[in-house]
Formats: C-alpha cells, sequence, structure tokens
C-alpha cells in the first residue's frame, strides 16, 4: 500500500504544485503556452475553459502523463519532470479521471483497494486480508463524510456523485496531497453534481490542495478559492476568488470579446433586439 504524505516542505502557505511559464507543443501545434499555475494546502485551484482550451494537457503534464517542454514544474518548490504518473503519486499528485478506472461490478471495498489489496500470511500462503480492507474502506469514507449502507454492493450500483466520492476518498487514504479532479461534475444532475462539491469542499478542510478542472463556471464558484481560465492553450485570466465575480467568471468563460463580436453580429439581424441581451462584462486580465 502506498505510504500517507505527512511531510511538508516551506511554510503551511507555500505551493505544492507550482507551473512557471510552462509550455506543450505536439508536433507543429502548441497545446499550452506560458501557463502559471500555484496549488496551495487547502486550497481548490478551478482551471477553466471551453473544449480545445488546453485542460487535458494540463492535467497530462501535472500527473505525469506527459513532460512539460517549456518553463519549470516544481513540487515542493524543487524542480521536476514526471516520467509517469506513479512518479506523480509517489509525491503524493493523484488524479480522479471521469471514467473513475473502477471495475462496475466489483464491491465498493474492492474498488477501493483495486491494484492496492492488503494481505496477511506468510508466503506461499499469503492470502487477502477482507476483513481489514472492509474496516479501513468503511473508516475512510465515513471520514469524508460519505456513509454507504452496503460496501457489498457493486460500485456500478452506486449514482454518479457516489462513485466519485468513493474515488476522492481512496485517493486522500492513499497519501494524495494533491487531487486533480477532471469534470467531476460533467455528467451529472444538479443534486449528484452537489454531493460531488460538497467532497471536493471535505478533501479542502483535509489540507488537500484540489485542482478542479471544469467548463461550469458556477460549480467553480462554489467551492473555489482560485480561478484560472485558459483559452487555446493560454490563459485568458488568473484571478482569486476576491478579486473576481461570478458574473465575471461566466463571462470570461464564455469569451467576452467573442461575445461582443456576436452582439454586434446579431444587431444586423432584423428581428433580434440586442438591448435585452446582457451586457458584456470587462473581466480582470481582459
Amino acid at each position: 500500500m502506498a505510504s500517507k504524505h505527512t511531510a511538508k516542505t516551506g511554510g503551511a502557505d507555500e505551493p505544492v504544485v507550482r507551473l512557471k511559464g510552462v509550455g506543450k507543443v505536439y508536433g507543429n501545434v502548441r497545446a499550452l503556452e506560458g501557463i502559471d499555475l500555484d496549488v496551495r494546502p487547502g486550497k481548490v485551484t478551478c482551471v477553466l475553459g471551453d473544449n480545445g482550451a488546453g485542460k487535458s494537457t494540463l492535467i497530462k503534464i501535472v500527473s505525469g502523463l506527459h513532460q512539460h517542454d517549456e518553463g519549470e514544474y516544481l513540487v515542493d518548490g524543487k524542480p521536476v519532470r514526471l516520467n509517469n504518473p506513479r512518479e506523480a503519486l509517489d509525491l503524493g499528485i493523484a488524479t480522479v479521471y471521469q471514467d473513475l478506472a473502477t471495475v462496475p461490478l466489483l464491491p465498493v471495498w474492492r474498488n477501493f483497494f483495486l491494484g492496492s489489496e492488503l494481505t496477511k500470511g506468510p508466503w506461499p500462503f499469503r492470502r487477502l486480508d477482507i476483513e481489514r480492507m472492509k474496516r479501513t474502506t468503511d473508516e475512510e469514507l465515513s471520514a469524508m463524510g460519505i456513509h454507504l449502507d452496503n460496501l457489498e454492493q457493486p460500485i456500478g450500483t452506486l449514482s454518479g456523485g457516489q462513485r466519485q466520492s468513493v474515488a476522492i476518498a481512496r485517493a486522500v487514504h492513499f497519501g494524495a496531497r494533491v487531487l486533480i479532479l477532471d469534470e467531476p461534475t460533467a455528467a451529472l444532475g444538479v443534486k449528484q453534481s452537489g454531493v460531488v462539491l460538497k467532497y471536493i469542499a471535505a478533501a479542502r478542510e483535509r489540507g488537500l490542495g484540489v485542482i478542479f478542472i471544469t467548463h461550469n463556471p458556477h460549480h467553480a464558484y462554489m467551492v473555489g478559492d482560485h480561478f484560472s481560465v485558459l483559452r487555446l492553450g493560454a490563459l485568458e485570466m488568473n484571478a482569486s476568488r476576491e478579486d473576481v465575480s461570478l458574473e465575471e467568471l461566466t463571462n470570461h468563460m464564455a469569451g467576452g470579446a467573442e461575445l461582443a463580436a456576436l452582439k454586434h453580429e446579431l444587431s444586423q439581424v432584423r428581428g433580434v433586439d440586442v438591448e435585452e441581451l446582457p451586457e458584456v462584462v470587462n473581466t480582470p486580465g481582459s
């Protein structure tokens, strides 16, 4: 089982993960350019952007799937070049993807320890320590405020929000200091999205630095402490919560310049009253 990471270097508010001018190029395509990002303990950093904005590339770099081509990637203040996700995990950086990497027909407790099963007894009579895995699963879920009636039920029978919550608790148990969540509310309804947002806040309260990848500014604003908006691989906005309103964040996410141009085009169309359309807000960094 992976060990839990408790030691931190630097002050309590020092970034665990910091990107400085990070860029990534695939052949002739520049996927990211000049990305600055700080992930601090007990803070939720929201990375927003439309499809093709560069969010997936950013996830791949931070999680160790791909290496950056430009700039610096620092963990605890030290430059790193990760070769694979295992190296990221060893540094306490865990990623929960949309597909969750679960086996739907296996029980909740088996999925919690999938790939890291606990065993007991001497070799060659070593066997699974089922009782300890069930007990640990129940304890860890309870510590996150997750209460399931039956840990034997197949995880595929849980709601989408519950499965996301189990995946978050699993990452916390196996030593995550930084938790990357890839569009966790994208395929969920309002109620189940609320469940996931609740456990994102719970992870923050336990001192984790959270990177919340989303295209939904309303979900981001509910739990976010810092907001980075990507557009075409570059930072469109980089602002703390106290410096940006939900209206400004939504406008920036939608692309204020594009909306202004669209409003101008619509003004040329008969039957469209542009005066009734929302005003475009000037946002930080625009």
